[in-house]
This record gives structure tokens, C-alpha cells and sequence, in this order.
């Protein structure tokens, strides 16, 4: 299952919990294709029917199932950069894909 960094959480966190924002909201992360790597980064107010939802800390990340199937091994990880945007990035879990992490 995907995981969050402490700096997604606490980026996801500042996004969707900006005034005015309902409770449970968080990003959602669809993948329209399964043989196409893009993924789309949404915020939302609530999980749709069928998506997975991690949530840490506080943070809620909705899941699309091609999404979550391609995300499994992962590990979500986030910055802003000095003007203020958001990038997101996905790393492989260690272990992951057969990988043995390195001590």
C-alpha cells in the first residue's frame, strides 16, 4: 500500500485543510490508463466509490484503483518550492519489486 513521507502528510495536510475546506477532504490521484504512466493530482472533498484511502497523521489520500494498483510500492513524497508550489514525487518502498534495502 502506498505510503506517505512526513513531508507529504504535512503538504497534503496544508492543502486540504485550508479555511472553508470540509472536513475529511484530502488528494485524490487517478490514473486514466493503466498502460499510461501519467497520474492526475486532484484535491477533494471525499473518496469516490471503489477508491482506496490512506490516510496518516491527519493527511487523506484517495486512491482510483489503477492508481492504487501502480502506487502499491510506494512511498509519496512532497515539497514546495520557494514560490509556493507543490511538487509531488514517488520513490520504491524498500524491499520493494524484489529490491533488498541497503543497511
Amino acid at each position: 500500500m502506498l505510503t506517505l513521507t512526513e513531508n507529504a502528510t504535512l503538504v497534503i495536510k496544508s492543502i486540504t485543510g485550508v479555511e472553508g475546506a470540509p472536513e475529511g477532504a484530502g488528494v485524490r490521484i487517478s490514473q486514466e490508463n493503466p498502460a499510461d504512466p501519467a497520474l492526475a493530482v486532484t484535491t477533494t472533498e471525499a473518496p469516490r466509490p471503489g477508491d482506496q484511502v490512506v490516510e496518516e497523521a491527519g493527511a487523506r489520500v484517495f486512491l482510483e484503483q489503477n492508481a492504487a494498483n501502480a502506487l502499491d510500492d510506494k512511498i509519496l513524497d512532497a515539497a514546495v518550492d520557494d514560490k509556493g508550489g507543490v511538487e509531488f514525487l514517488l520513490v520504491p518502498q524498500p524491499g520493494a519489486n524484489g529490491t533488498v534495502p541497503t543497511p
